[in-house]
């Protein structure tokens, strides 16, 4: 009974789950049926004209909605493949319109339709902007799928310095016979070495993984892979089998066998250059890799590796590997977020033999990699050479020896020691087997790595007593502090009786390498070495292994160790902190968060020194000039998140390194700017007078620096232009962000006249963007600087080069963005102060560009905007700004008539971006409408009478009227009713207005007449019949009008019989329109 309940309560949960997320994707199965009806209809269409390229694509994209509306409506996928697929879906959806000339949908970044009537203008045609990109970039992949080149895939992975291969166990097909080890691995052929460490699955000698609970879930993720990966000529995934049981298999002596031993069974290899480098990508394929197994004793198992690689094939005999393989974006943190369907907790991982290229904060590492390379052995009193096996362990210096430290793969616990696989009678074997130690960093200093050397006996009996016949060691830290060295290091064997091994104070002061022997100055062919070592001798047998510190915690760097730490010799510490500038840029850059930590508390433990002053502060920006080298640019979030999250020192600077951080490196002033902040909450506003003060004079500085004249220094201004923005919302925190706003604007009046314009416009942009500009009381102060200097550069609009052309546009555009948003406070004045000085300037803009400039779309986008964001108080504003000076007005609306009609005949926007174009007619509407309000009132009576201004708002309201994307009655019923559910039939509502004005004009109709005849018949002719029985009428009181003044209507006559042939003549009219002119 308890059962039934929890599952019925399970199931009420799981179906509330389904039904929330149908319910949330329920749009997007709107749009995918909408589009399936539409697509369907063309497809028949298509089918019936027999074009069957165009057909059988149409029908792939068919199934392909239908599919996946099906997928969305089971309510059953995870959320990052649900959101995967609405990403395909939305994709395939714009991709298909595209191909099938119809119109653009514009969407915002969940892929959600953007409704025009809450979107801004600027967004709206940048949203535009971007869906035309990315659908052409669409077309363009279309097309490189044939040559093999995902360009989308490329373009992902490229935006992300790190990314994994993610890699599924799915069957290990061998006959093995016994328990097994299954080691795998990437590895680079043309260096031949492993660059991961191991995955490792203990196999059954029943054909199954040994850890039951593992089955079906064989998952591990290679992790920190970078750019550097992805320039090696070619990458291979390697499979290492080590069978665990007898020395030999066909071994069938009824004596007991010694059992456990590591022996060479053989590998498997593939070729994974394409997956990394994302030319192949099929996350479902299953992959066959086949097995080779070692020849022969001799046959070593990185030798084996290499032979497969160079094979054209390999006798495999069905058997070997089946895996899946997928390459994921990100580091580690980031896969698990963006796929935790892949990678959980539970999935294996096998990190890098090596740093990624980014070492985030908090990415505490301290691996010891060890390969066991080769050795050379004298078979002693044997007639064989021996069978050794390496045993290592970690010991501290008391002979200790530390547990679970040892590492042989990801997807293993830690061992105490590890066991080399042995090679039978083989006196110089080659293991090249890699080890991960990891060691607590309490540890090291007093750690060592002991290898001790044992022949093993096939026979049990003769096995158990054999003793360890020689040792080899090596300290992890030296003489000096710092770790030891990577590569590769010639140990020496040293032999004694087994006992004496045991005690680690017997060898550990003894030479441990080849090297250090002759460093120490021991003897190795004189008769004194024996009493020189004491109670051991060394043996002529050979050893290497070679090492790998990935350690944030540990260096190899003396200088570096040195500064790290500083306290525990403070007389070297002005040395330590000049050497700093001479260590290796990749070494400082591991130790980013220790080194900075080091530095500000050197700083703020000797605050009263000026000499540490100005050497850590040449530390630091040493430092900052390091991440801003194009090799470590990938360090720049390190030092952002060490900024946000990690630093903790509350420094009391003075004004003058106040002053040296902002003019040197924006980083380190938020570093200032964080440390103020701190300290004044810890102090309680002590010395805050005192900083602010700094701030001033430190933009006094800049302001003198700016009106300077001195040639020398345009680079420092340039890069004050482009950094001081990028201090603003930092120094808000601590500073009165109306006077900060006041400092800003001086600091750019200063600018030299005609210098530094790109530059300029740029640093107003990035204060656009910062919390600055959406305050209201800053903006109040902000707002009109940035207008005037558009004013005075967009004037000057024929002199301007492109890009600042450019950046006026984007300027204008953002200024305008912020002030459409709801959460900035009151912004009708701020749009008045834009109405006021920029709207003619940038009509005049807009006219004076011809329709192919680069700039056009986003300039009309621009003006558009303004419209749009003018309210009605504006509009009868507008008019009294240009006083009393009536020339003024109508050249204004001269100007405006002539552009919008040159835009309505010419649009600058292709004819797909509907939404774009249907937002511009309603604004235009409303614009026409204020502005025809305006003649109405100043321009209608006897003395103020424009003709001419009359006639242009005539043929203005009729191109609206008639223009292509009015023309309801030529889309699909789809269209059609989309178009009027939002926007209803514009042509009734300028229709209407072209009627009342023309009644509005009295006595002054003669003076239209014939000219006007023939746009006003243009316009009855549109199928529409509310419009038209509101404007054929019109004709009759043109008649009416001209016989009353010349008692004949013979001019109306004429010019309507001729008007009227040729527009019948060309198609136009209908019976409707007969029946209707007939009964007018």
């Amino acid at each position: 009974m308890v059962n039934r309940v929890l599952t019925t309560k399970g199931m009420a949960k799981s179906d509330f789950a389904k039904s929330f997320q149908i319910r949330a994707t329920l749009p997007l199965v709107q749009e995918v049926t909408t589009t399936l009806r539409e697509w369907a209809s063309i497809w028949r269409d298509l089918y019936v004209g027999d074009k069957r390229e165009m057909f059988n694509t149409v029908r792939d994209m068919i199934y392909d909605l239908i599919e996946w509306r099906s997928q969305i409506l089971s309510g059953t996928l995870p959320q990052d493949e649900l959101a995967e697929l609405k990403q395909k879906v939305t994709s395939k959806i714009d991709y298909g319109n595209k191909y099938l000339g119809l119109d653009l949908v514009v969407r915002d970044k969940d892929g959600n339709i953007l409704d025009p009537d809450v979107t801004s203008t600027i967004s709206l045609f940048r949203a535009h902007e971007a869906a035309s990109k990315q659908i052409e970039d669409r077309i363009q992949e279309e097309k490189s799928q044939k040559q093999n080149i995902d360009l989308s895939r490329q373009a992902k992975f490229a935006s992300t310095p790190s990314f994994a291969l993610f890699v599924t166990l799915k069957n290990v097909v061998c006959k093995i016979g016994e328990d097994a080890e299954v080691l795998m691995s990437l590895y680079d052929p043309v260096e031949s070495k492993f660059i991961s460490e191991n995955y490792l699955v203990k196999w059954s000698s029943s054909g199954l993984v040994k850890d039951i609970d593992q089955l079906h879930n064989l998952r591990s993720v290679f992790t920190d892979l970078g750019s550097e990966d992805l320039k090696r000529e070619k990458i291979s995934f390697v499979c290492q089998i080590v069978r665990v049981g007898r020395m030999e298999l066909r071994d069938n002596n009824t004596k007991k066998l010694t059992s456990g031993l590591r022996r060479p069974f053989g590998v498997a290899v593939m070729d994974v250059t394409d997956i990394i480098t994302g030319k192949m990508d099929d996350e479902d394929k299953q992959h066959f890799i086949p097995f080779q197994p070692v020849a022969g004793e001799s046959d070593f198992l990185q030798s084996v590796i290499n032979k497969v690689i160079t094979a054209k094939e390999v006798n495999h005999k069905g058997q070997g590997l089946w895996v899946t393989l997928k390459l994921l974006p990100g580091d580690i943190h980031q896969i698990r977020k963006d796929f935790p369907h892949l990678v959980d907790r539970s999935t294996a991982v096998a990190r890098k033999m090596g740093f990624p290229e980014i070492i985030m904060p908090g990415d505490v590492r301290n691996d010891i990699y060890v390969t066991l390379v080769q050795g050379d052995f004298d078979k002693g009193s044997k007639t064989t050479p021996k069978n050794v096996e390496v045993t290592m362990s970690v010991y501290d210096e008391d002979g200790k020896r530390l547990e679970s430290v040892i590492f042989p793969g990801a997807g293993d616990d830690g061992i105490n020691e590890y066991k080399s696989v042995i090679y039978y009678q083989v006196k110089q074997p080659r293991w090249f087997e890699t080890i991960k130690v990891a060691i607590p960093i309490e540890d090291v200093n007093r750690s060592h790595l002991r290898f001790t050397f044992r022949h093993r006996s096939s026979q049990d009996s003769k096995d158990k007593s054999e003793k360890i016949f020689a040792l080899s060691f090596v300290k992890l830290m030296r003489y000096d502090g710092t770790t030891l060295r990577d590569g590769e290091h010639d140990l020496i064997v040293y032999k004694a009786e087994a006992k004496r091994f045991e005690d680690s104070s017997l060898y550990l002061n003894l030479p441990a390498t080849k090297i250090e022997m002759e460093e120490k100055g021991y003897s190795t062919t004189g008769k004194n070495t024996q009493n020189q070592l004491g109670n051991c001798s060394i043996s002529k047998d050979s050893f290497q292994i070679a090492t790998l510190v990935c350690s944030t915690k540990l260096t190899q760097n003396v200088d570096l160790l040195g500064l790290l730490k500083w306290r525990s010799n403070t007389s070297l510490l002005q040395q330590n902190l000049r050497q700093l500038m001479k260590v290796e840029g990749g070494e400082v850059v591991k130790f980013l968060q220790d080194t900075l930590d080091a530095l500000f508390n050197i700083m703020m433990e000797n605050s009263d020194s000026d000499t540490f002053d100005t050497l850590v502060f040449d530390a630091l920006v040493f430092i900052i000039g390091l991440i801003a080298d194009r090799k470590f640019q990938h360090f720049n979030p390190v030092l952002e998140t060490y900024i946000r999250k990690h630093f903790s020192a509350t420094l009391a600077y003075t004004g003058r390194v106040v002053y040296l951080l902002a003019t040197s490196s924006p980083d380190m002033f938020k570093v200032d700017i964080s440390s103020k902040n701190d300290l004044f909450k810890l102090y309680e506003n002590k010395g805050e007078a005192d900083f602010m003060e700094s701030l001033r004079h430190l933009f006094t500085s800049f302001n003198n620096m700016m009106n300077s004249s001195s040639e020398n220094t345009g680079m420092v201004k340039g890069a004050a232009l482009k950094y001081l923005p990028t201090i603003v919302n930092d120094v808000k925190l601590v500073f009165d962000p109306k006077e900060l706003s006041k400092l800003f604007t001086e600091f750019i009046q200063k600018v030299p006249q005609g210098r530094l314009v790109k530059q300029k416009l740029d640093c107003m942009i990035d204060i656009v963007h910062s919390d600055l500009f959406s305050h209201h009381d800053c903006r109040e102060i902000l707002l009109p600087l940035m207008t005037d200097q558009l004013k005075s550069h967009l004037e000057k609009r024929d002199e301007m080069k492109r890009e600042e052309l450019s950046a006026c546009c984007q300027l204008l555009s953002d200024v305008l963005e912020v002030l459409y948003r709801k959460d900035v406070g009151p912004t009708q004045w701020h749009m008045q102060i834009v109405m006021e000085k920029l709207l003619r300037t940038v009509n005049q803009t807009v006219i004076s560009m011809g329709h192919d400039s680069p700039f056009i779309g986003s300039f009309v986008a621009a003006m558009t905007a303004t419209l749009r964001q003018m309210d009605d108080y504006h509009y009868s504003h507008l008019i009294s700004t240009f006083g009393k000076i009536r020339s003024d007005v109508v050249d204004f609306l001269m100007e405006t008539f002539i552009m919008f009609k040159n835009l309505i005949g010419e649009n600058v926007y292709p004819s797909d971006w509907i939404i774009m174009n249907m937002m511009q007619n309603k604004v235009f509407l409303r614009a026409i409408n204020q502005y025809a309000a305006v003649l109405s009132k100043k321009f209608l009576d006897q003395t103020s009478f424009e003709l001419q201004l009359w006639n242009n708002y005539f043929h203005l309201a009729v191109a609206f009227l008639t223009q292509e994307s009015l023309q309801l009655e030529n889309f699909s019923s789809d269209k059609r009713a989309k178009i009027f559910h939002k926007y209803q039939d514009m042509r009734r509502q300028i229709g209407f207005e072209i009627r009342d004005m023309w009644y509005n004009l009295g006595p002054h109709k003669i003076k239209f007449i014939p000219e006007m005849v023939g746009p006003i018949l243009e316009m009855t002719l549109v199928p529409e019949i509310e419009l038209r029985k509101a404007t054929i009428p019109i004709f009759f009181d043109m008649m009416q009008c001209e016989s009353h003044s010349t008692c004949s209507f013979h001019n109306f006559e004429n010019e309507i019989i001729t008007k009227l042939d040729h527009e019948v003549e060309g198609g136009r009219g209908d019976e409707q329109y007969k029946v209707l002119f007939q009964k007018m």
